[in-house]
């Protein structure tokens, strides 16, 4: 998808338990910076829209430090085009799309699952 292709009334809906939760504009989403949302059970997710449009959604927690701080992280791509967000405070990678940390193979994020719904 585009982001040209995207009505601007559309919403951010993440997959919480069983059910889709609505918890952001489109247009709030700046490619290449992050949001953070509150889910119903009380955690905190990141929703990142990278530069061609991609929706993706981690959880905002950097499990180095445990500060919630991963939606303020910069997002870039690998040489082989694993989109990914580093951390605004130690720097390390998440793969947007697993959850995997790229410098550290032991650890990963959860990753949410993501849609475009209408407003």
């Amino acid at each position: 998808m585009t982001t040209t292709a995207v009505a601007t009334n559309t919403r951010v809906e993440l997959l919480a338990g069983r059910s889709w939760t609505s918890v952001c504009d489109w247009d709030q989403l700046v490619p290449g910076r992050g949001v953070a949302v509150l889910l119903p059970d009380g955690t905190q997710a990141a929703v990142f829209r990278d530069h061609t449009g991609r929706l993706y959604s981690v959880a905002n927690r950097d499990p180095f430090t445990g500060a919630y701080v991963l939606s303020r992280g910069l997002v870039g791509s690998t040489a082989d085009g694993r989109v990914y967000v580093a951390s605004p405070l130690l720097k390390q990678r998440f793969d947007l799309a697993t959850g995997e940390c790229l410098d550290d193979e032991t650890v990963r994020i959860p990753v949410h699952a993501a849609r475009l719904g209408a407003a």
